[in-house]
Parts: structure tokens; C-alpha cells; sequence
């Protein structure tokens, strides 16, 4: 089972790749650690670092082992250059976590220059014509190429690696790769550098050989003294799918058996007359004219190949995560799990519960996102949660040029502190990933990086999992199954463009938010990957539960709509809901006399709320606003929106009132601002709190608390 990372559920993460200025962001390796590195982070308050540590495992075992373990030249010692293990073993002296990283999908092959004699490596990656020319990679090691180089393949595996067939594996690559419909590899473009010779094949963790070969990268990272195991692209080989995989042996293997498993009577129409027992779904796709990549989603058992995909990916990536923590317990250690979850799409909620803290990586930054951080708290419930920015499709590129001409410091303020206010952590970037493309890592300025994330930790108390909002709305992973797919997962990442789908969900935060309406996020798992685990009592605090378009509950779900409506909570259905149940359980929700139901003509108003705004504001204002529950009492936590370009600063707002009602009274109201003199004054009546707020910064948090007899002013 996962563990606890720490008593205080919010993270002071680090995007930690630490990538070379004016340089590619090559992957697998990560550029060798400095002691000076421990100091920043130090600096940074930091507590985990993520994609930070033995990355080199995709390019062959023995590279990540002198990742790991290699010596370091004195004259890179005079720079306090470190290893990997050695580096870990600085940051853990300061409490700071270092996860390693698992590249899952990536198969790795580089030119390379050597000596006469293949005993040493002249140049890697980059060649400079120093040497005889080869290629060096998965392949190699796999194949024992280079004895004087690398120990031999079976020193790890002895005996070797055995496929599915039971041959004996002696090309990794050509074994365990993604393929298309017609049997070529598939490709990780989107970490390939265009301007370079070196090959990233996307690999495939339906193939029993694949897992093996992670399983013995997790062994080493354990080995070396990582705090956790983070396995990046959690969702393979569903990666391969925006660019026409996967057939390979194993996924063809395994979708017939999907298919063979299921009752006949639930068997897709299309199957009808055909031997299950010799099925190949590549070659009956091609006997119809399909290849897979145009018209993808109208393909014939799209959706059903699909579901076998997520089934896979939520069974593998929980044997790795259960190998990882049986090898570390071996060893008399335990570790902490996770994975990238990208933009937490709903593929992976049946994966969360396998995690220790959720990491993940957003489709696209932007600098107004409060909808997306609402989500991400209802994904991680308790958990902890780290959030990296991504280059592509996003304002990143933009941002770091304003960082480095001295602009856009409010800009990069607002980035991480709105994650902070609505319920998630936005990592400090140190040489962050700008994408295959572009020659530069991401770097914001020390001093501002260390501003905001000491005022992050010095304000631990502000900061909480649960929030006093009234409302939440309900996302329900069957009913947005097919939606979701075509908006978010089958584009391109090199550009990371959504799809034209349009999906309730989003439209009802989109309006929320729009309307400075604080609200959670409730999720609705699909009962069968993930099963039902909600209790009336996790409700008890809400007055309205929206649901957009949750045409599909299941009986645990309806029970528990109605145990809510029961009690005296209010239900605004948005759409169609829950077509699949009896209708006589439908009618008992749908009919009930505390439900309201809006035809998906209509559309989401906020006038429809039956206990009406929580928050209403006495002037326009372009914020957000989060009511996080704290020991001491009510966390109001303000963030703003309305950058100045020409004047390149959020201006202070002079005069900010807001009503918000809460369970009250309170009689006191702090204020805590990174920056100036903010004024609080507080009237509560009841459960309705009236806040006249003065000098409003880019962030602020106003505390209320019961005891105390009149509003005071606290300087930030």
C-alpha cells in the first residue's frame, strides 16, 4: 500500500532536470550533479525533486550504473561535481526527497566515436569526428556489442530474457518496441532533437521482456538511495497511439484475449463469425482499408481496443509500482511511488491509488488556469501533488525570454502561487525541459525563486486539502470516456493542442471559475477499474452537487446521489443522468423534490445554484478566490489575474470587498502577502463574513478565526 510522505500533505516541489542552458534538453541522461545544485535547493525550501536523478537506464543498464556509482575525475571534483548516489545522499542531509526517474517509453540509440580498440568512448551524442563511428544504445548492450565497454547483458539477467514465445531475446529494441499497423517502430518525437542523428523508439510495457528490463532500472535507482521511484509516461503504450500504435506481438496478444474474455452477449457486433482464437486485430483492420492513423476514433473497435489499453496500463504500472516497493523492502527500505500522470487525464485515476504523492505534468501552461488546479485537488484528494509546466503549446517559451531580460516577474509569481491557492504545488523550475526543439533549459532568476517559496514555508499553516467551498462538481470518468479521448489524448505533444470536443465538465468549472465561485471536484470512478469508494459523509459539507453530463452511474453512485438528496442536499444535473440506470432508480434521483435538471439544450447558469454564489464581490475583478480549511480557522486565499503588460506588474489593487458565506462567525481576520502593506476588515453576521480588503497584491491570504474579539491588521 502507498505510503504517507510526510505529515504535511503540501509538497515544495522542484522540476529538477537541471538541463544546460544554451543546450538541447537531451534525454535519457540528466547533466551531471554539483554540491553547488544542494545549496539552491536549499535556498528553494525544497522538500522533493522530481524528474531529478538516473534518467540513463534507456540507454542501457551499465550507463545508469555510472549515473549511479561512477568515479568522478578530481578535476571535476574541484567543482563539487557528484554523482547520482552520491548527490541523493547530500540532498537527504537537508530533508529534500529525490525521486529517480523511470523513462518507461523510451528505447534509446546514439552515434558514438570510440578508439581503435571499442575500450573507450570519444564522443557521445555529439560526434566531433574523433574516433571510429558506431551506434550506442539498447541494442548494443542487449547484444553484448562492446564487451570492453559494458559488462555483459547477462550479468544482469542471467540466463537472459525470454519472450512470450519463449525465444530468447537478443535485440531489445526490435523486441520490445511499439509498432504500427504495418509493423515499423514507432518513434518518441517528441523528445528526439530534429537536428540530430540519435533514435528514441517508443517501447512498449504490455511486453513482459519490457517490464523486466524496468524492473532492473528500479533495482539499481534503489540501490543508489532514491527516496521515491517516479515512472514516467504512466499510461504506455496508449502513448503510441497518437502516432499509429501499438500491434506489436504483445498488445495483438493481449486485445484478443480482452476481446476473448468477455461474455458473448457484450462482444462488439462487429465480431460476429469471426475465429477469436486466431484474431489479429492489425491485419482485420488492413483487410478493411484502415490504417490506424486517419479517422482514428471512427475506426472499427476503436473504443473497445482502448478500454483493453487502459486496463493494461492500470494492471502493469501497479506491478512496477508493487515491484518497487518489494525490492526496496528486500533491502530494508522503503520508497516512496509515482508517476508522470500527464494533465491527470481520468486514464489514470485507477492508478492513483498505487501512488504516494501525484506528479504531473500539465498539457498547457497558462497563466490563468484556476479550473484545471480545482480539478487536479479533486484528482489527489489527500494526497500531495506536484505540477510542472510544459514547453509546448503553452506560454513557457514566452516566459523564459521575459525572466531573462527582467520582465514577467509577476507573471511567474502568479504561476506558482495560483497553484498554491487553489489546493496544489507548482514546482520551482532548475533547468526544466523546453522541449527537443529548442536549445535552452528553464531557468527563473535565484532570488525570486527563493522570495516565493519562502513564503510558501513559512506559511505552512495557511495551507490545507480540504476547503469550506459549497459547492462540488461531480466528474465521472465512464460518462466523459469517449469526450475526453478525442479532446486531450490523440493530439499531437509536440503541440499539445486540445480537440474541438466539447465536455460539460469543463464548461461548468470554466463558468465557476469565471464567476469567482469556489467549488471542488468530486470524482465518480468507472466502478470496474477503479471502484467506488465514496461515503455520504464525504458530501455532508456541500449544498449544491452538480452533475454535467453524467449519463452513466453505477449503483453505488445512484445510492449515493440519493443518500445526499435525502439528507438535504441539493442536486443540479446538467444533461443527461444515469442513463444505464432502472428507471425507476433514475425517476427516484431525477423526480426528487431537492433535484434539478437542465436539458443539455439549456446550459450551466449560475442563477440556477440553489443556495445561490457564495462569494459575491463588490466590483469586478479579475481573481480567483480558494476557502481552504486550516486548524486555526478559514484560509481565504486571493489570487489575481489582471497583469499589466505595459507597466509589466500587477498592480495593487486599492479596495477589495467580498461577502463569502461560511460557517461562522469569526471575529478576527489576519492578512499574509508575499509582498507590502495589505489592511483587513472583517464584519461577520452569522455564516455570512463581510471582508473590506485594502492594497490587494498579486497574492494574498486572509485568515479568519473564531476566537479573538475584533479585527486586526497583520503586516505581511
Amino acid at each position: 500500500m502507498p505510503q504517507s510522505p510526510g505529515q504535511n500533505p503540501i509538497e515544495r516541489g522542484v522540476y529538477f532536470d537541471a538541463w544546460f542552458p544554451g543546450q538541447h534538453c537531451y534525454h535519457p541522461s540528466l547533466p551531471p550533479r554539483r554540491l553547488r545544485m544542494v545549496e539552491h535547493l536549499v535556498d528553494y525550501r525544497a522538500t522533493v525533486l522530481v524528474w531529478s536523478a538516473l534518467g540513463g537506464g534507456s540507454l542501457s543498464l551499465p550507463y545508469l550504473e555510472e549515473e549511479a556509482f561512477a568515479a568522478i575525475d578530481p578535476r571535476f571534483r574541484f567543482y563539487g561535481f557528484v554523482n547520482d548516489a552520491e548527490f541523493i545522499a547530500e540532498c537527504q542531509k537537508h530533508g529534500i526527497k529525490v525521486f529517480g526517474i523511470v523513462f518507461e517509453v523510451q528505447g534509446w540509440e546514439f552515434p558514438v566515436e570510440l578508439t581503435e580498440a571499442e575500450d573507450r568512448i570519444l564522443a557521445l551524442n555529439e560526434p566531433r569526428g574523433a574516433g571510429k563511428r558506431g551506434w550506442l544504445g539498447l541494442r548494443e548492450f542487449s547484444q553484448n556489442r562492446y564487451p570492453k565497454l559494458w559488462p555483459p547483458f547477462e550479468q544482469y539477467f542471467p540466463g537472459g530474457l525470454v519472450n512470450s514465445d519463449g525465444e530468447r531475446v537478443t535485440d531489445l529494441l526490435e523486441e520490445a518496441c511499439s509498432r504500427d499497423i504495418h509493423g515499423v517502430p514507432c518513434h518518441a518525437l517528441w523528445v528526439e532533437c530534429p537536428d540530430r542523428e540519435h533514435q528514441c523508439y517508443m517501447m512498449d510495457r504490455n511486453n513482459p521482456v519490457w517490464r523486466e528490463y524496468l524492473k532492473a532500472i528500479i533495482r539499481i535507482q534503489i540501490d543508489a538511495g532514491v527516496d521515491g521511484v517516479q515512472l514516467d509516461e504512466a499510461e504506455l503504450p496508449i502513448t503510441s497511439m497518437r502516432y499509429g500504435g501499438c500491434f506489436c506481438k504483445e498488445c495483438m496478444k493481449g486485445f484478443r484475449a480482452h476481446l476473448q474474455g468477455l461474455p458473448p452477449d457484450e462482444r462488439p457486433a462487429e465480431l460476429a463469425g469471426e475465429d477469436l482464437d486466431v484474431f489479429h486485430y492489425g491485419e482485420w483492420l488492413l483487410a478493411r482499408g484502415h490504417d490506424f492513423k486517419t479517422d482514428r476514433e471512427s475506426t472499427p473497435l476503436f473504443w473497445d481496443y482502448l478500454r483493453f489499453q487502459r486496463r493494461a496500463i492500470t494492471d502493469y504500472f501497479g506491478e512496477l509500482a508493487d515491484y518497487a516497493r518489494e525490492y526496496a523492502a528486500s533491502k530494508g527500505r522503503t520508497v516512496l511511488v509515482s508517476g508522470n500522470f500527464f494533465n491527470l487525464l481520468d486514464m489514470y485515476y485507477p492508478l492513483e491509488p498505487k501512488v504516494d504523492l501525484v506528479i504531473t505534468e500539465m498539457r498547457n501552461t497558462r497563466y490563468r488556469q484556476p479550473e484545471w488546479y480545482r480539478y487536479v485537488a479533486g484528482f489527489v484528494g489527500p494526497k500531495p501533488v506536484v505540477v510542472v509546466e510544459n514547453p509546448y503549446g503553452g506560454v513557457v517559451p514566452e516566459l523564459v525570454e521575459r525572466l531573462k531580460s527582467g520582465k514577467g516577474y509577476d507573471l511567474f509569481r502568479m504561476s506558482l502561487y495560483e497553484a498554491a491557492a487553489l489546493g496544489a504545488n507548482m514546482s520551482v523550475p532548475y533547468g526544466a525541459w523546453m522541449g527537443s526543439v529548442e536549445q535552452d533549459a528553464f531557468y527563473a532568476p535565484h532570488e525570486l525563486c527563493v522570495e516565493i517559496q519562502r513564503f510558501l514555508a513559512e506559511h505552512e499553516h495557511l495551507y490545507s486539502r480540504r476547503t469550506y467551498a459549497e459547492v462540488a462538481v461531480v466528474y465521472s470518468i465512464e460518462s466523459t470516456f469517449q469526450l475526453v479521448a478525442r479532446r486531450d489524448m490523440f493530439v499531437d505533444n509536440r503541440t499539445n493542442t486540445s480537440g474541438d470536443e466539447v465536455v460539460p465538465f469543463w464548461q461548468v468549472c470554466e463558468a465557476l471559475a469565471e464567476a469567482t465561485q469556489p467549488y471542488d471536484v468530486v470524482f465518480f470512478p468507472d466502478g470496474e477499474l477503479r471502484g467506488d469508494t465514496l461515503r455520504a459523509e464525504d458530501l455532508r459539507q456541500y449544498r449544491t452537487l452538480i452533475l454535467p453530463a453524467c449519463r452513466f452511474l453505477t449503483a453505488a453512485q445512484a445510492e449515493l446521489v440519493l443518500t445526499y438528496l435525502d439528507r438535504g442536499g441539493h442536486v443540479l444535473a446538467v444533461g443527461e443522468l444515469g442513463a444505464n440506470l432502472p428507471e425507476a432508480t433514475r425517476r427516484a434521483i431525477v423526480e426528487h423534490a431537492n433535484a434539478t435538471c437542465i436539458g443539455d439544450g439549456e446550459g450551466f447558469d449560475l442563477e440556477r445554484l440553489p443556495s445561490g454564489r457564495q462569494v459575491r464581490l463588490g466590483q469586478t475583478a479579475n481573481l480567483a478566490i480558494n476557502v481552504q480549511q486550516v486548524e486555526r480557522g478559514a484560509a481565504v486565499h486571493i489570487i489575481r489575474y489582471d497583469f499589466d503588460e505595459e507597466r509589466d506588474h500587477t498592480p495593487v489593487l486599492p479596495e477589495l470587498t467580498l461577502e463569502l458565506r461560511l460557517p461562522g462567525p469569526f471575529a478576527n481576520a489576519s492578512v499574509f502577502s508575499p509582498e507590502g502593506e495589505m489592511d483587513a476588515f472583517l464584519t461577520s453576521d452569522g455564516d455570512v463574513q463581510r471582508l473590506m480588503l485594502r492594497n490587494v497584491p498579486v497574492y494574498s491570504v486572509v485568515l479568519l478565526e473564531a476566537n479573538g474579539i475584533a479585527a486586526q491588521r497583520r503586516p505581511a
